[in-house]
Protein backbone atom coordinates (compact mmCIF):
# COMPACT_ATOMS: atom_id res chain seq x y z
CA UNK A 1 0.00 0.00 0.00
CA UNK A 2 1.58 3.36 -1.35
CA UNK A 3 2.79 5.58 2.41
CA UNK A 4 -0.08 8.03 2.19
CA UNK A 5 -3.36 5.92 1.39
CA UNK A 6 -1.96 3.63 4.46
CA UNK A 7 -1.28 7.16 6.41
CA UNK A 8 -4.72 8.20 5.94
CA UNK A 9 -6.66 5.17 6.71
CA UNK A 10 -4.61 4.54 10.22
CA UNK A 11 -5.30 7.88 11.19
CA UNK A 12 -8.75 7.79 10.39
CA UNK A 13 -9.64 4.35 12.50
CA UNK A 14 -9.26 6.95 15.42
CA UNK A 15 -11.93 9.10 14.45
CA UNK A 16 -14.32 5.83 13.91
CA UNK A 17 -13.57 4.86 17.63
CA UNK A 18 -15.84 8.03 18.47
CA UNK A 19 -17.65 9.26 14.98
CA UNK A 20 -20.63 11.41 17.14
CA UNK A 21 -17.93 12.90 19.13
CA UNK A 22 -15.40 13.98 15.96
CA UNK A 23 -18.30 14.95 14.17
CA UNK A 24 -19.29 17.42 16.52
CA UNK A 25 -16.05 18.55 17.00
CA UNK A 26 -16.05 19.07 13.55
CA UNK A 27 -18.73 21.23 13.02
CA UNK A 28 -18.18 23.14 16.33
CA UNK A 29 -15.15 24.29 14.69
CA UNK A 30 -16.45 25.01 11.26
CA UNK A 31 -19.41 26.85 12.51
CA UNK A 32 -16.51 28.69 14.87
CA UNK A 33 -14.71 29.72 12.18
CA UNK A 34 -17.09 30.75 9.47
CA UNK A 35 -20.68 30.98 11.31
CA UNK A 36 -22.23 31.88 7.76
CA UNK A 37 -22.21 28.36 6.75
CA UNK A 38 -24.68 27.21 9.55
CA UNK A 39 -27.23 28.62 7.09
CA UNK A 40 -26.75 25.93 4.31
CA UNK A 41 -27.17 23.23 6.75
CA UNK A 42 -30.71 21.81 8.66
CA UNK A 43 -31.47 23.18 11.94
CA UNK A 44 -31.11 19.34 12.96
CA UNK A 45 -27.37 18.17 12.72
CA UNK A 46 -28.02 14.60 13.65
CA UNK A 47 -28.28 13.04 10.21
CA UNK A 48 -26.00 15.51 9.00
CA UNK A 49 -23.55 14.13 11.30
CA UNK A 50 -23.80 10.69 10.11
CA UNK A 51 -24.12 11.96 6.29
CA UNK A 52 -20.60 13.43 6.80
CA UNK A 53 -18.92 10.44 8.80
CA UNK A 54 -20.54 8.26 6.26
CA UNK A 55 -18.95 10.42 2.93
CA UNK A 56 -15.73 10.63 5.04
CA UNK A 57 -15.45 6.93 5.38
CA UNK A 58 -16.16 6.52 1.76
CA UNK A 59 -13.68 8.94 0.76
CA UNK A 60 -10.65 7.23 3.28
CA UNK A 61 -11.47 3.45 2.15
CA UNK A 62 -11.29 4.55 -1.19
CA UNK A 63 -7.83 5.73 -1.81
CA UNK A 64 -6.83 2.32 -3.65
CA UNK A 65 -9.41 2.49 -6.47
CA UNK A 66 -9.62 6.23 -7.72
CA UNK A 67 -12.15 5.53 -10.60
CA UNK A 68 -14.86 4.38 -8.18
CA UNK A 69 -13.95 7.09 -5.74
CA UNK A 70 -13.64 9.95 -8.33
CA UNK A 71 -17.27 8.90 -9.71
CA UNK A 72 -18.60 9.10 -6.20
CA UNK A 73 -16.88 12.39 -5.83
CA UNK A 74 -18.25 14.09 -9.00
CA UNK A 75 -21.52 12.65 -7.82
CA UNK A 76 -21.46 14.42 -4.62
CA UNK A 77 -19.97 17.71 -6.61
CA UNK A 78 -23.09 18.02 -8.42
CA UNK A 79 -25.27 17.12 -5.76
CA UNK A 80 -23.82 19.69 -3.30
CA UNK A 81 -24.79 22.07 -5.60
CA UNK A 82 -28.59 22.09 -4.18
CA UNK A 83 -26.86 22.84 -1.22
CA UNK A 84 -25.67 26.28 -2.07
CA UNK A 85 -22.04 24.72 -1.94
CA UNK A 86 -19.48 27.18 -3.41
CA UNK A 87 -16.07 26.55 -4.15
CA UNK A 88 -14.62 29.12 -1.65
CA UNK A 89 -16.62 26.74 0.92
CA UNK A 90 -13.84 24.16 0.64
CA UNK A 91 -10.92 25.85 2.67
CA UNK A 92 -12.89 25.92 5.74
CA UNK A 93 -13.99 21.92 5.78
CA UNK A 94 -10.38 21.80 5.21
CA UNK A 95 -9.27 23.65 8.05
CA UNK A 96 -11.84 22.10 10.56
CA UNK A 97 -11.16 18.29 9.54
CA UNK A 98 -7.28 18.86 10.10
CA UNK A 99 -7.89 19.91 12.88
CA UNK A 100 -10.06 17.34 14.23
CA UNK A 101 -8.43 14.28 13.03
CA UNK A 102 -5.09 16.31 14.66
CA UNK A 103 -7.02 16.59 18.36
CA UNK A 104 -8.76 12.45 17.73
CA UNK A 105 -5.41 11.31 16.36
CA UNK A 106 -3.03 13.21 18.24
CA UNK A 107 -1.28 10.23 19.74
CA UNK A 108 -0.02 9.50 16.05
CA UNK A 109 -0.07 12.79 14.44
CA UNK A 110 2.46 13.70 12.48
CA UNK A 111 3.63 15.95 10.26
CA UNK A 112 3.89 13.26 7.54
CA UNK A 113 0.27 12.66 8.58
CA UNK A 114 -1.30 16.07 8.11
CA UNK A 115 0.22 16.07 4.72
CA UNK A 116 -1.30 13.03 3.29
CA UNK A 117 -4.22 14.16 4.68
CA UNK A 118 -4.07 17.85 2.79
CA UNK A 119 -3.33 16.05 -0.38
CA UNK A 120 -6.33 13.70 0.21
CA UNK A 121 -8.39 16.38 0.81
CA UNK A 122 -7.36 18.86 -1.93
CA UNK A 123 -7.86 16.56 -4.60
CA UNK A 124 -11.21 14.88 -3.58
CA UNK A 125 -12.02 18.95 -3.26
CA UNK A 126 -10.89 19.86 -6.81
CA UNK A 127 -12.71 16.93 -8.25
CA UNK A 128 -15.99 17.84 -6.67
CA UNK A 129 -15.68 21.51 -7.60
CA UNK A 130 -14.55 20.27 -11.07
CA UNK A 131 -18.01 18.57 -11.48
CA UNK A 132 -19.97 20.85 -9.97
CA UNK A 133 -19.23 23.43 -12.29
CA UNK A 134 -19.15 21.16 -15.51
CA UNK A 135 -22.69 20.26 -14.56
CA UNK A 136 -23.83 23.68 -14.02
CA UNK A 137 -23.39 24.48 -17.27
CA UNK A 138 -26.20 23.07 -18.52
CA UNK A 139 -28.25 22.07 -15.41
CA UNK A 140 -29.78 23.91 -12.49
CA UNK A 141 -28.70 22.97 -8.89
CA UNK A 142 -32.28 22.54 -8.16
CA UNK A 143 -35.55 21.85 -9.62
CA UNK A 144 -38.88 23.50 -8.73
CA UNK A 145 -41.97 21.08 -9.53
CA UNK A 146 -45.83 21.62 -8.53
CA UNK A 147 -47.89 18.61 -6.95
CA UNK A 148 -50.08 16.88 -9.63
CA UNK A 149 -51.55 14.31 -7.93
CA UNK A 150 -51.59 12.87 -3.99
CA UNK A 151 -52.88 9.50 -3.92
CA UNK A 152 -52.86 8.48 0.12
CA UNK A 153 -53.00 4.70 -0.38
CA UNK A 154 -52.51 3.95 3.62
CA UNK A 155 -52.31 6.08 6.72
CA UNK A 156 -48.16 6.04 6.22
CA UNK A 157 -47.86 5.55 2.54
CA UNK A 158 -48.67 8.59 -0.66
CA UNK A 159 -48.09 8.25 -3.96
CA UNK A 160 -47.04 11.43 -5.68
CA UNK A 161 -46.92 12.67 -9.31
CA UNK A 162 -44.62 14.95 -9.54
CA UNK A 163 -44.42 18.16 -12.44
CA UNK A 164 -41.35 19.66 -12.69
CA UNK A 165 -41.28 23.44 -13.97
CA UNK A 166 -38.44 22.49 -16.83
CA UNK A 167 -37.50 18.88 -17.82
CA UNK A 168 -35.65 16.66 -15.35
CA UNK A 169 -33.52 13.71 -16.44
CA UNK A 170 -33.17 10.66 -15.30
CA UNK A 171 -32.98 6.88 -15.74
CA UNK A 172 -35.21 4.19 -14.10
CA UNK A 173 -33.67 3.02 -10.93
CA UNK A 174 -32.68 6.53 -10.08
CA UNK A 175 -33.68 8.72 -7.05
CA UNK A 176 -34.06 12.38 -6.71
CA UNK A 177 -33.40 13.75 -3.42
CA UNK A 178 -36.72 16.13 -2.21
CA UNK A 179 -37.49 19.20 -0.07
CA UNK A 180 -40.62 20.26 0.91
CA UNK A 181 -41.36 23.99 2.16
CA UNK A 182 -42.31 22.98 5.72
CA UNK A 183 -38.70 21.61 6.13
CA UNK A 184 -35.99 24.28 4.19
CA UNK A 185 -32.47 22.63 3.93
CA UNK A 186 -33.67 19.08 4.90
CA UNK A 187 -33.35 16.93 1.67
CA UNK A 188 -34.75 13.46 1.53
CA UNK A 189 -33.90 10.64 -1.64
CA UNK A 190 -36.77 8.83 -2.75
CA UNK A 191 -37.22 6.40 -5.82
CA UNK A 192 -38.48 7.45 -9.47
CA UNK A 193 -41.24 5.03 -9.78
CA UNK A 194 -41.78 5.62 -13.21
CA UNK A 195 -39.57 5.14 -17.00
CA UNK A 196 -39.27 8.92 -18.58
CA UNK A 197 -42.48 10.33 -20.03
CA UNK A 198 -43.26 12.54 -22.45
CA UNK A 199 -45.12 14.66 -19.98
CA UNK A 200 -41.82 15.09 -18.16
CA UNK A 201 -44.05 13.75 -14.67
CA UNK A 202 -42.52 11.40 -12.21
CA UNK A 203 -44.16 9.69 -9.37
CA UNK A 204 -42.49 8.96 -6.16
CA UNK A 205 -43.95 6.08 -3.32
CA UNK A 206 -43.09 7.66 -0.20
CA UNK A 207 -43.79 5.47 3.42
CA UNK A 208 -43.58 7.93 6.41
CA UNK A 209 -41.16 7.13 8.81
CA UNK A 210 -41.27 7.58 12.50
CA UNK A 211 -40.01 11.45 13.20
CA UNK A 212 -39.15 11.41 9.35
CA UNK A 213 -39.87 15.06 8.96
CA UNK A 214 -39.67 15.19 4.92
CA UNK A 215 -41.56 11.82 4.49
CA UNK A 216 -44.18 13.06 6.91
CA UNK A 217 -44.50 16.55 5.51
CA UNK A 218 -45.17 14.45 1.97
CA UNK A 219 -47.50 11.95 2.88
CA UNK A 220 -49.58 14.08 5.44
CA UNK A 221 -49.58 17.41 4.79
CA UNK A 222 -49.28 17.78 0.88
CA UNK A 223 -51.37 18.55 -1.49
CA UNK A 224 -52.36 19.06 -4.93
CA UNK A 225 -51.11 22.44 -6.11
CA UNK A 226 -48.27 22.46 -3.59
CA UNK A 227 -44.89 22.73 -4.75
CA UNK A 228 -41.29 20.57 -3.56
CA UNK A 229 -38.20 21.30 -4.48
CA UNK A 230 -35.94 18.39 -6.88
CA UNK A 231 -32.61 17.67 -6.47
CA UNK A 232 -30.72 16.02 -9.83
CA UNK A 233 -31.44 12.77 -10.48
CA UNK A 234 -28.46 9.94 -8.80
CA UNK A 235 -28.03 6.76 -8.89
CA UNK A 236 -26.36 3.74 -10.49
CA UNK A 237 -29.00 0.70 -10.12
CA UNK A 238 -29.82 0.93 -13.81
CA UNK A 239 -30.13 -1.21 -16.65
CA UNK A 240 -26.99 -1.70 -19.21
CA UNK A 241 -27.85 -1.06 -22.15
CA UNK A 242 -25.44 -3.80 -23.99
CA UNK A 243 -27.87 -6.25 -22.14
CA UNK A 244 -30.64 -7.91 -23.91
CA UNK A 245 -31.16 -10.55 -21.13
CA UNK A 246 -34.53 -11.22 -19.32
CA UNK A 247 -35.01 -9.16 -15.52
CA UNK A 248 -35.64 -10.65 -12.34
CA UNK A 249 -36.69 -7.59 -10.02
CA UNK A 250 -36.95 -7.43 -6.50
CA UNK A 251 -38.90 -5.43 -4.88
CA UNK A 252 -39.61 -5.03 -0.86
CA UNK A 253 -41.13 -2.25 0.26
CA UNK A 254 -41.19 1.37 -1.64
CA UNK A 255 -37.84 -0.77 -3.04
CA UNK A 256 -41.36 -1.38 -5.74
CA UNK A 257 -40.64 1.99 -6.46
CA UNK A 258 -37.29 1.88 -8.76
CA UNK A 259 -38.45 -1.91 -9.66
CA UNK A 260 -41.61 -0.90 -11.58
CA UNK A 261 -39.39 1.96 -13.31
CA UNK A 262 -37.19 -0.75 -14.44
CA UNK A 263 -40.19 -2.76 -15.34
CA UNK A 264 -41.73 -0.05 -17.34
CA UNK A 265 -38.86 0.98 -19.69
CA UNK A 266 -37.91 -2.84 -20.16
CA UNK A 267 -41.31 -4.12 -21.73
CA UNK A 268 -41.38 -0.41 -23.65
CA UNK A 269 -37.75 -0.99 -25.17
CA UNK A 270 -38.42 -4.58 -26.73
CA UNK A 271 -41.31 -7.10 -26.73
CA UNK A 272 -39.05 -9.87 -26.30
CA UNK A 273 -37.65 -9.29 -22.94
CA UNK A 274 -39.06 -11.41 -20.12
CA UNK A 275 -39.60 -9.61 -16.72
CA UNK A 276 -40.36 -11.37 -13.65
CA UNK A 277 -41.31 -8.81 -10.78
CA UNK A 278 -41.52 -9.98 -6.88
CA UNK A 279 -42.78 -7.93 -4.94
CA UNK A 280 -42.19 -8.25 -1.12
CA UNK A 281 -44.84 -7.12 1.67
CA UNK A 282 -45.95 -7.82 5.54
CA UNK A 283 -49.05 -8.45 3.97
CA UNK A 284 -52.27 -7.40 1.63
CA UNK A 285 -52.54 -4.09 2.80
CA UNK A 286 -49.22 -3.56 2.42
CA UNK A 287 -49.40 -4.51 -1.61
CA UNK A 288 -50.25 -0.84 -2.01
CA UNK A 289 -49.29 -0.72 -6.04
CA UNK A 290 -51.19 -4.24 -6.67
CA UNK A 291 -53.67 -2.64 -8.79
CA UNK A 292 -51.76 -0.56 -11.04
CA UNK A 293 -49.26 -3.52 -10.69
CA UNK A 294 -52.32 -6.06 -12.86
CA UNK A 295 -52.50 -3.29 -14.80
CA UNK A 296 -49.03 -3.70 -15.94
CA UNK A 297 -49.01 -6.90 -16.25
CA UNK A 298 -52.16 -7.11 -18.45
CA UNK A 299 -50.54 -5.01 -20.90
CA UNK A 300 -47.56 -6.81 -21.01
CA UNK A 301 -47.61 -10.35 -21.43
CA UNK A 302 -44.01 -10.91 -21.06
CA UNK A 303 -44.21 -9.45 -17.15
CA UNK A 304 -44.96 -12.12 -14.81
CA UNK A 305 -45.65 -10.64 -11.55
CA UNK A 306 -45.25 -12.34 -7.90
CA UNK A 307 -46.12 -11.26 -4.28
CA UNK A 308 -44.70 -12.82 -1.39
CA UNK A 309 -46.03 -12.00 2.02
CA UNK A 310 -44.24 -12.29 5.24
CA UNK A 311 -46.95 -12.63 7.25
CA UNK A 312 -50.46 -14.94 6.81
CA UNK A 313 -53.92 -13.28 5.39
CA UNK A 314 -55.96 -11.82 7.86
CA UNK A 315 -59.45 -11.84 7.49
CA UNK A 316 -60.21 -7.78 7.64
CA UNK A 317 -57.55 -7.66 4.04
CA UNK A 318 -59.08 -6.27 1.11
CA UNK A 319 -60.55 -9.16 -0.82
CA UNK A 320 -58.69 -9.95 -3.79
CA UNK A 321 -55.91 -7.68 -2.98
CA UNK A 322 -53.37 -10.66 -2.98
CA UNK A 323 -55.22 -14.17 -2.80
CA UNK A 324 -53.20 -17.01 -1.78
CA UNK A 325 -50.16 -15.08 -0.92
CA UNK A 326 -47.90 -17.08 1.50
CA UNK A 327 -46.18 -16.47 4.53
CA UNK A 328 -42.46 -16.63 4.26
CA UNK A 329 -39.26 -14.22 3.89
CA UNK A 330 -38.68 -13.36 0.25
CA UNK A 331 -35.23 -14.14 0.65
CA UNK A 332 -36.30 -17.87 1.92
CA UNK A 333 -38.58 -18.11 -0.78
CA UNK A 334 -36.05 -17.44 -3.67
CA UNK A 335 -34.46 -20.05 -4.19
CA UNK A 336 -37.97 -22.07 -4.42
CA UNK A 337 -39.07 -19.51 -7.22
CA UNK A 338 -35.65 -19.77 -9.07
CA UNK A 339 -35.83 -23.58 -9.33
CA UNK A 340 -39.30 -23.08 -11.57
CA UNK A 341 -37.14 -20.49 -14.07
CA UNK A 342 -34.89 -22.36 -16.28
CA UNK A 343 -32.07 -20.37 -17.50
CA UNK A 344 -32.49 -18.44 -14.43
CA UNK A 345 -28.53 -17.85 -14.01
CA UNK A 346 -28.96 -15.90 -16.91
CA UNK A 347 -30.95 -13.61 -15.40
CA UNK A 348 -29.73 -9.54 -15.01
CA UNK A 349 -31.42 -8.91 -11.22
CA UNK A 350 -31.94 -5.70 -9.41
CA UNK A 351 -32.94 -5.78 -5.49
CA UNK A 352 -34.36 -2.26 -4.10
CA UNK A 353 -36.01 -1.89 -0.97
CA UNK A 354 -34.39 -1.34 3.07
CA UNK A 355 -30.95 -2.25 3.51
CA UNK A 356 -31.15 -5.28 5.43
CA UNK A 357 -33.53 -6.74 2.88
CA UNK A 358 -30.96 -5.83 -0.01
CA UNK A 359 -28.12 -7.78 1.39
CA UNK A 360 -30.45 -10.24 2.85
CA UNK A 361 -32.02 -11.08 -0.94
CA UNK A 362 -28.80 -10.35 -2.88
CA UNK A 363 -27.20 -12.93 -0.42
CA UNK A 364 -29.48 -15.78 -1.13
CA UNK A 365 -29.10 -15.20 -4.80
CA UNK A 366 -25.31 -15.49 -4.33
CA UNK A 367 -26.16 -18.85 -2.45
CA UNK A 368 -28.02 -20.14 -5.38
CA UNK A 369 -25.71 -19.94 -7.48
CA UNK A 370 -26.27 -16.38 -9.63
CA UNK A 371 -23.38 -14.57 -10.67
CA UNK A 372 -22.43 -11.47 -9.07
CA UNK A 373 -21.74 -9.44 -11.78
CA UNK A 374 -25.17 -9.45 -12.52
CA UNK A 375 -27.31 -8.45 -9.53
CA UNK A 376 -27.64 -4.99 -9.11
CA UNK A 377 -28.53 -2.58 -5.79
CA UNK A 378 -27.65 1.06 -5.04
CA UNK A 379 -26.31 0.47 -1.36
CA UNK A 380 -23.43 2.04 -2.32
CA UNK A 381 -24.61 5.16 -4.30
CA UNK A 382 -27.58 5.89 -1.85
CA UNK A 383 -28.36 6.40 1.94
CA UNK A 384 -29.58 3.58 3.42
CA UNK A 385 -33.75 3.84 4.25
CA UNK A 386 -33.86 3.02 7.61
CA UNK A 387 -36.44 -0.11 8.26
CA UNK A 388 -39.15 -0.10 10.26
CA UNK A 389 -40.50 -2.82 12.74
CA UNK A 390 -42.20 -5.56 10.32
CA UNK A 391 -40.58 -4.34 7.40
CA UNK A 392 -41.35 -6.59 4.45
CA UNK A 393 -40.18 -10.11 3.44
CA UNK A 394 -36.31 -10.63 5.12
CA UNK A 395 -35.37 -7.40 6.98
CA UNK A 396 -32.54 -9.12 9.37
CA UNK A 397 -29.36 -8.31 8.41
CA UNK A 398 -28.01 -11.41 7.13
CA UNK A 399 -24.53 -12.19 5.19
CA UNK A 400 -22.98 -9.36 4.14
CA UNK A 401 -23.00 -8.10 0.11
CA UNK A 402 -19.66 -8.09 -1.27
CA UNK A 403 -20.13 -6.76 -4.14
CA UNK A 404 -21.31 -3.10 -4.80
CA UNK A 405 -23.27 -4.43 -7.89
CA UNK A 406 -24.54 -7.78 -7.08
CA UNK A 407 -26.19 -9.60 -10.04
CA UNK A 408 -28.35 -12.98 -11.34
CA UNK A 409 -30.35 -15.36 -13.07
CA UNK A 410 -32.83 -15.82 -16.03
CA UNK A 411 -35.52 -17.43 -18.83
CA UNK A 412 -39.19 -17.50 -19.07
CA UNK A 413 -41.52 -17.68 -16.39
CA UNK A 414 -42.57 -21.89 -15.69
CA UNK A 415 -46.09 -20.67 -13.85
CA UNK A 416 -49.05 -18.39 -14.81
CA UNK A 417 -49.14 -14.80 -14.05
CA UNK A 418 -49.29 -13.40 -10.76
CA UNK A 419 -49.18 -16.32 -9.20
CA UNK A 420 -47.61 -16.63 -5.41
CA UNK A 421 -45.24 -19.06 -4.37
CA UNK A 422 -45.13 -20.66 -0.81
CA UNK A 423 -41.98 -20.38 1.26
CA UNK A 424 -39.62 -23.43 2.28
CA UNK A 425 -39.87 -24.65 5.40
CA UNK A 426 -37.85 -22.48 7.65
CA UNK A 427 -33.71 -23.12 8.08
CA UNK A 428 -32.32 -23.92 11.01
Amino acid sequence: MAPEPRIVKETFTRLESDPAGAMSFFYGRLFAAEPRLRALFPPAMGTQHDRFFHALTRLVWSQDNPEDLARHLGRLGRDHRKHGVLPEHYPAVEAALIATLRFFAANVWTAEAERAWTSAYRSAAATMIEAAERDAADAPPWWLAEVAAHDRRAGDLAVLTLRPERPLPFLPGQRVSVQTPRWPRVWRPYWIANAPRSDGMLRLHVRARPAGWVSGALVRHTAPGDTVLLGPAAGSMTLDRDSGRGLLLIGGGTGLAPMKALAEQALSSGPGRDVHLLVGARDGRDLYDLEELRLLESAYPRLRLTTVLSRPPEPHDAPGRAPGSPQGRLPDVLPCFLDRLPHWEDLDAYVAGPAPFVRSTATALQRHGMPLSRIHHDLLDAEDEPPRAGTPAGTSAGAPVTSPRVPAGSGSSAHPPGRTIRSPAPRP
